[in-house]
């Protein structure tokens, strides 16, 4: 028995996709995640051209079609976010360690 896929719904409606991707690149000049300059001239598949991102991935029930749910960012900042949240990716990008619970050292009382 095959497994059915879902269709992707970025391109289920590609004419409403188009006119968010270009109402996005025309209101943002700087990627949401790194806050460097975005270059509108490079192509895919440049690693710093641009990219259409979902603020809350399709995956976990963002809206792809929705502008209050999309930004502006580089190919490769967002594929390093992936379907990770926002605060993940910004965090990653600016360098600064994520500190898992399970590795804070326990507080221990001297016998």
């Amino acid at each position: 028995m095959r497994r059915q896929h879902k269709p992707d719904p970025r391109k289920t409606n590609g004419w409403k996709r188009a006119q968010l991707r270009a109402r996005v690149l025309a209101a943002y000049d700087v990627c949401a995640i790194c806050g460097k300059p975005v270059d509108k001239t490079l192509k895919t598949p440049h690693p710093m051209s641009a990219e259409v991102d979902e603020i809350i991935p399709v995956s976990r029930g963002g809206d792809p079609l929705a502008w209050n749910n999309v930004q502006l960012t580089h190919r490769c900042c967002n594929q390093h976010k992936s379907n990770h949240s926002n605060e993940w990716a910004k965090r990653e990008a600016a360098g600064k360690p994520t500190i898992k619970q399970s590795s804070m050292p326990f507080k221990t009382i001297g016998i």
